[in-house]
């Protein structure tokens, strides 16, 4: 635990430099530049309101902020486990070169997707404000909902980038399943009104990703209180994840170079 503690005080700097460094190369081929962190979360909404609505004849209460919740969990969950499992490879000519523990890498990518998710919650605002969804004190159940998402996003990432190294084809795995969960996540649905009990049930509690999408819903734009059982298994999952994943990148990193 003094090791991570004293390595992230020591590499947080070189994190964060890389993530403004790629955010800005990300968009400096672009004529609409910064725009685009704007306008993707807004045209992906778009669609699922229409597959929601038009193609499935359903629809839900405050429906744009409904699919902008689940959408910006959704992006910064699953895009940042995919460019995990690739990260050492992707970056080998710096693993090679120097030392730095490589979950560092992970933290970078993480603050890259957070800055994207944190514009799309900032659009989630400006939808609940036109909707004049009443906001209640349990929105702040946001702020333990967030931290799960992160830490079970970080353990699980770990995990991925460690095996990523050794396993070639563990982008392809990865890839097939996140479209499973994706669909099993209730993005553009309600889970608890178009899935039948018990299997509702299963899913919101088997499922972090569907338990934190619907807990951050009710929430913000319900003014209910989420299920804090399972809100606190969820966290204490998520931190013994992440203690897994950093336990074995510290005993098998030095291998990495090797196979790389």
């Amino acid at each position: 635990m003094n090791r991570f503690v004293n390595d992230v005080k020591k590499y947080m700097e070189y994190a964060v430099y890389s993530a403004k460094s790629m955010l800005k190369a990300e968009v400096s081929n672009s004529h609409l530049s910064w725009a685009w962190w704007i306008l993707d979360p807004l045209l992906f909404m778009m669609v699922y309101s229409f597959i929601s609505v038009v193609v499935f004849g359903r629809s839900e209460k405050y429906l744009a902020a409904f699919i902008f919740i689940g959408l910006s969990s959704w992006n910064f969950f699953s895009i940042t486990i995919k460019q995990s499992v690739k990260l050492v490879t992707r970056n080998s000519g710096i693993v090679s070169k120097i030392y730095m523990p490589k979950y560092i890498l992970i933290f970078t990518q993480m603050m890259v997707n957070a800055f994207k998710m944190t514009i799309s919650y900032i659009l989630v605002i400006g939808v609940m404000v036109i909707y004049q969804v009443p906001v209640t004190y349990k929105i702040v159940y946001v702020v333990p909902l967030l931290v799960a998402l992160f830490t079970i996003t970080f353990g699980i990432s770990a995990l991925c980038l460690h095996f990523g190294v050794f396993v070639e084809d563990l982008f392809n795995v990865i890839n097939i399943l996140l479209k499973l969960v994706f669909y099993l996540s209730g993005v553009f649905y309600n889970i608890t009104k178009r899935v039948d009990p018990p299997y509702s049930d299963i899913l919101l509690k088997l499922n972090p990703v569907a338990y934190l999408m619907q807990s951050m819903r009710e929430c913000m734009i319900y003014s209910s209180t989420p299920d804090l059982k399972w809100m606190c298994i969820w966290l204490a999952i998520g931190f013994s994840l992440s203690a897994i994943g950093v336990y074995v990148i510290y005993k098998y990193e030095n291998s990495y170079v090797k196979v790389i």
